[in-house]
């Protein structure tokens, strides 16, 4: 986690090397999806779910990442995110949102937030 917030910038690069380091424990949730029928980006009420990184298909658009979605062209932006339980990078584009993610080792939750 420290690595990821010692970086100065967030970039495509970033993101593949962060699902590269924790392919066995990576979480996704997708915020906001593109919808045709609507012609618009619509938000999305799910879960965090279990995703798999596959390096063999990667490529300039693809991250290789189930249920992350890039377009490229300097149109991807990408942010830190934590919450309580998982930390992690914010994917935002013309695609919707979708939030990358490992779950926090134990020592670092704040159990503060359980108490409530």
């Amino acid at each position: 986690m420290e690595k990821l917030k010692n970086t100065q910038k967030i970039t495509l690069a970033t993101l593949k090397s962060f699902a590269k380091r924790n392919k066995d424990n990576l979480f996704v949730k997708k915020e906001s999806s593109f919808d045709g029928m609507s012609d618009m980006v619509e938000p999305l009420k799910n879960d965090w779910e279990k995703t798999t990184f596959d390096p063999e298909k990667t490529g300039y658009y693809s991250t290789g990442i189930q249920g992350v979605y890039t377009v490229g062209s300097s149109r991807d932006y990408f942010t830190i995110h934590e919450d309580s339980e998982y930390y992690g990078i914010n994917v935002y584009n013309c695609c919707g949102n979708s939030i990358l993610a490992v779950k926090k080792p134990v020592e670092m939750l704040n159990f503060r937030d359980y108490l409530k």
